[in-house]
């Protein structure tokens, strides 16, 4: 019963050796372009300067978004939410989409003040 599943075994392996076959190496493919380096080297330049012709923007074209609201009042408004401690939470990872007491507005300030 042993040699059996040894036999067994044996053939298998070369069995899987002789259906893995590697591919073989062609080496260096010959250049399928005749223009020289001086000839290419214009058109890189103007490919590098011109920007990427596949992003998203340069596809819709260039747009401008006129604001109505003035900087000073978007900036008040960031840092009062990046200041607010429960900004990130998110309501439906609750039961029922109901936040618990817990997680309500502290009513002590978190700020500490240094000690001299």
């Amino acid at each position: 019963m042993k040699t059996s599943k040894i036999v067994a075994a044996a053939a298998l392996t070369l069995l899987a050796a002789v259906g893995a076959q590697a591919e073989t190496y062609d080496g260096v493919h010959a250049l399928t372009n005749g223009n020289t380096r001086a000839e290419v080297a214009p058109g890189a330049v103007t490919a590098a300067r011109s920007g990427n012709p596949y992003s998203d923007s340069a596809q819709a074209g260039v747009q401008s978004i006129a604001s109505t609201t003035d900087r000073s009042t978007v900036r008040a408004a960031a840092v009062a939410a990046a200041h607010n401690p429960l900004q990130s939470l998110y309501r439906r990872a609750f039961y029922r989409d109901q936040v618990p007491a817990a997680y309500s507005k502290p009513k002590v300030s978190f700020t500490r003040q240094a000690a001299l």
